[in-house]
């Protein structure tokens, strides 16, 4: 979810949980940036393979304790192992097969040093125990951490949100995108009068005798570290059964006591959102874990199959529309964005935060795909065009590789008019949704480079797009038609681009389109006309001499 500063300058824009001081100079970047953002030796050698995060949660004092057990598959013979976790909480003890082991902290990161010896293609485990008071989010989701809040009954209302900070801010893991865990068991004990909802399904509910409750969910598909969440509040809950592409899929909501009656009228927008993103990017990644909606005390996070819910039961974003069009109120913007991660940011996940236009550009993008699916294609090209206004075009798209570091947060909207863009060169919408669709088939549960998905969409496509994906990801620079007209002749060329930039461009004059094909070198044809009009689907400028 993350989206920027942007829209609080233009429209109330909306961030999502990071941004949060990550976006430093690139020569300020510090030890510590290197190893949380880099595939570190101490990492590179084994390989996720389950988790179990058993942890108590005490809310009257922001305190939480408990392990994380770790099974990993060795891939090189090493002894040394990198576990994360933040300050200001705590490692109090790391064991293997019930031994010891010595643990060296440096800031973040701490280095386990193994007894036993390593054998190749072996699965080992080590149990992680720590405790402490979690950083506490301040501005969730952009700042991160636990929320502890309360309800207006005075209940405790609790969240985890962590986005780009990193997981390892409330509990220890592996915190490189790369390596996603293969499943997970997340046991959660809270006051029996609260109900903590996590990922997955609910596997068991026990009531202990100290009047606490552990709930255990267990997640069946790979997950990335910011999408394991907490949930703990005064939940009921309501669900339906979603006919989809691949049978019955379980839709859950958990909502506050007291919003329930709103909750089952207003979260109708979630079997409309499964249903036109099935259409687009095939079936949803998840039916195993089912599919829950969370209300949380934040504005929302795409935690998978566990997406958060702050939205305050309006349409648009927070009732404002952030396309100026009036299109964005046809929505409940948190239910369809953050859902829409599921296929992009939790089915596709980028390997390195540096490539999160992947999550935040094809997300935006789907939100006015939903507007194609019940409103037609040029309702929809008017909201992602309206979506312009909000960017900066301060900063490529792409961060600093290997240090945590995300690119602009143009990722959103410059992302999804990108994409939009590309849409028209391709001019066969069943052939777009088909590239789209395959996508998500062809990247299934995995981590990817933007280096994957340009060859991918090049080679779907049948076009070099190398040229097109410097021009928008890389640098800043919007290309821009410069053209001229003189009696019947059309001189144009693009200007403000990189080399060899040669995207092909669909002009109107005379209520006729057509297509032509400028390069940086000047070149001409003849039309029957003294003006023409530049398509406004192409994210473009244009410049009349």
């Amino acid at each position: 979810m993350k989206q920027t500063a942007l829209v609080l300058i233009t429209l109330f824009f909306f961030l999502s949980c990071q941004g949060q001081g990550l976006l430093t100079d690139k020569n300020n970047f510090t030890r510590q940036d290197t190893l949380r953002g880099s595939i570190t030796p101490e990492r590179e050698w084994w390989d996720l393979t389950y988790y179990h995060l058993d942890i108590e949660v005490i809310p009257d004092d922001k305190f939480i304790s408990g392990k994380n057990t770790i099974h990993y598959k060795v891939l090189q013979s090493q002894q040394v192992m990198q576990i994360d976790l933040q300050h200001p909480l705590k490692i109090t003890k790391v064991l293997q097969n019930g031994k010891a082991l010595e643990v060296k902290h440096d800031g973040n990161a701490h280095f386990v040093s193994l007894l036993e010896n390593q054998k190749i293609g072996t699965v080992n485990s080590i149990d992680v125990y720590y405790e402490g008071h979690p950083k506490e989010a301040k501005r969730a989701p952009w700042d991160g951490g636990f929320s502890w809040k309360k309800d207006k009954n005075g209940n405790h209302f609790i969240a985890t949100s962590c986005q780009g900070l990193g997981a390892s801010v409330w509990w220890p893991n592996k915190d490189h995108m790369y390596d996603e865990v293969d499943s997970m068991l997340i046991s959660v004990t809270n006051p029996k009068t609260l109900t903590n909802v996590s990922n997955g399904r609910l596997r068991a509910l026990v009531e202990n005798k100290n009047n606490t409750v552990t709930s255990h969910w267990f997640v069946n598909n790979p997950i990335n570290n910011y999408g394991v969440n907490v949930n703990i509040g005064d939940y009921v809950n309501f669900s339906e059964v979603y006919n989809g592409e691949k049978g019955d899929l379980d839709m859950n909501y958990y909502v506050l006591r007291d919003h329930l009656e709103t909750a089952k009228t207003h979260f109708k927008d979630a079997p409309k959102m499964m249903k036109a993103f099935e259409h687009w990017f095939g079936p949803y990644p998840f039916y195993e874990d089912s599919f829950k909606l969370v209300e949380v005390p934040y504005l929302g996070m795409e935690h998978q199959s566990s997406v958060t819910y702050g939205n305050k039961y309006k349409q648009g974003y927070l009732g404002r529309d952030l396309s100026g069009t009036g299109l964005g109120l046809k929505f409940d913007f948190i239910i369809i964005h953050e859902a829409g991660h599921e296929w992009f940011a939790n089915n596709i996940t980028n390997k390195d935060i540096a490539d999160m236009w992947i999550h935040e550009g094809f997300t935006s993008y789907s939100e006015n795909l939903f507007l194609d699916y019940y409103y037609g294609k040029e309702a929809s090209a008017d909201y992602v065009i309206g979506t312009r206004r909000n960017i900066q075009n301060d900063k490529p798209l792409i961060g600093n590789y290997n240090v945590n570091n995300e690119g602009s947060s143009d990722m959103y909207y410059k992302g999804a008019n990108i994409l939009h863009t590309l849409r028209q060169l391709i001019e066969d919408d069943e052939k777009w949704r088909g590239i789209l669709r395959g996508m998500n088939a062809e990247f299934y549960h995995q981590t990817v480079t933007t280096d994957q998905i340009e060859n991918y969409l090049s080679k779907e496509t049948g076009k070099d797009l190398t040229a097109f994906f410097n021009q928008y990801l890389r640098t800043i620079k919007i290309p821009t038609l410069e053209y001229s007209i003189s009696d019947t002749t059309l001189k144009f060329r693009w200007t403000n681009t990189v080399e060899d930039f040669d995207m092909p461009i669909q002009v109107e004059f005379n209520d006729q389109s057509k297509w032509i094909f400028p390069t940086t070198e000047w070149q001409s044809i003849e039309i029957a006309s003294e003006k023409i009009k530049i398509d406004r689907d192409f994210y473009v400028k244009s410049k009349k001499i």
